[in-house]
């Protein structure tokens, strides 16, 4: 079995490559080859993952007006304070109730707030966490976000969410990025480029707050705001600026969506089984009641109307 592992991860995602093979597909044979036949080079396919995904996202304003961009992140600006200090004070005070050790109870709280595994790695310098409180709160996120990517579509079919609806409910209740622009690009263009946008606007917020975090915790580390972000953005004005290539702007948001789906295979394969040994109960029912209280109210809210 051994011997086949290379050449049939190979062929995997030389799959995930093709116009056939969607995100959430993608991530699901990416969990399965890595649980029951084993990724042989975890390692550098999490290193790839993250470069991958960055660039995708980076492809991914090829396909969206900066206009667009300037709108969403407007209006994000207006509610995304507000639901990050209460997602973390929710967090934190469900920490305590389920006696999570404070640090991890903190990782858990700030990736689900935010922006999923890049808050906790912005976060865990500032607070001191140890290797070990990182890793559960990584595993715990990350188990999340596979399943959020497999039942957000199918949950905003259900409810008859629009395509914006469904981009803003994705970017608000799903941890990473990966996971929101994957659920997002299987629900629609439109979902797409506003989950995306609103995503990356939260996403700045890691600086801000972990700076906050930095004050109360006496910590000299320092967090900055991803350069993705600013490739984004850089690459959604080079569309407005010249609308004459559209046809070349298409193409690349194109492939920026097919590499994203390749990044959602490496992903995949991250969930291994050590990484689901690490999952402590307490963490995990953090988590997991943290993320269905966010994932319902904020489904609620633009049910509403409050967000639109």
């Amino acid at each position: 079995m051994r011997t086949l592992q290379g050449p049939t991860f190979f062929i995997l995602l030389l799959v995930s490559v093709t116009p056939w093979c969607g995100p959430a597909t993608a991530l699901t044979i990416g969990i399965l080859f890595s649980l029951f036949v084993g990724n042989p080079w975890p390692g550098e396919s999490a290193a790839w993952s993250k470069k991958l995904l960055q660039l995708s996202v980076v492809g991914l304003g090829f396909g969206v007006g900066i206009a667009d961009v300037w709108h969403a992140g407007r209006e994000a600006v207006l509610y995304t304070p507000v639901s990050i200090a209460v997602t973390l004070a929710a967090g934190l005070l469900l920490g305590r109730m389920l006696r999570t050790p404070a640090r991890t109870s903190a990782l858990i709280s700030f990736g689900t707030a935010i922006c999923g595994g890049s808050a906790i790695a912005a976060m865990a310098p500032v607070i001191n966490a140890d290797d070990e409180e990182i890793a559960v709160s990584m595993a715990t996120v990350f188990s999340l976000n596979a399943l959020a990517l497999l039942l957000f579509p199918p949950i905003g079919h259900i409810f008859g969410l629009t395509e914006r609806q469904f981009g803003l409910w994705a970017a608000l209740a799903i941890h990473d990025t990966s996971s929101v622009v994957g659920a997002a690009s299987a629900y629609g263009a439109s979902a797409l480029a506003i989950g995306t946008t609103v995503k990356l606007a939260r996403a700045i917020w890691i600086a801000p707050s972990a700076l906050i975090a930095s004050h109360f915790a006496h910590s000299q580390a320092k967090a900055r705001i991803p350069l993705f972000i600013i490739g984004f953005i850089a690459a959604a004005s080079l569309r407005s600026l010249l609308p004459s290539m559209v046809n070349l702007w298409q193409i690349l948001a194109a492939m920026a969506r097919q590499g994203l789906v390749m990044t959602l295979f490496l992903v995949g394969n991250g969930l291994t089984r050590e990484v689901l040994r690490r999952v402590g109960v307490r963490p995990l029912a953090q988590g997991v009641i943290l993320w269905v209280l966010v994932s319902a109210t904020m489904l609620a809210v633009i049910l509403e109307g409050v967000i639109r």
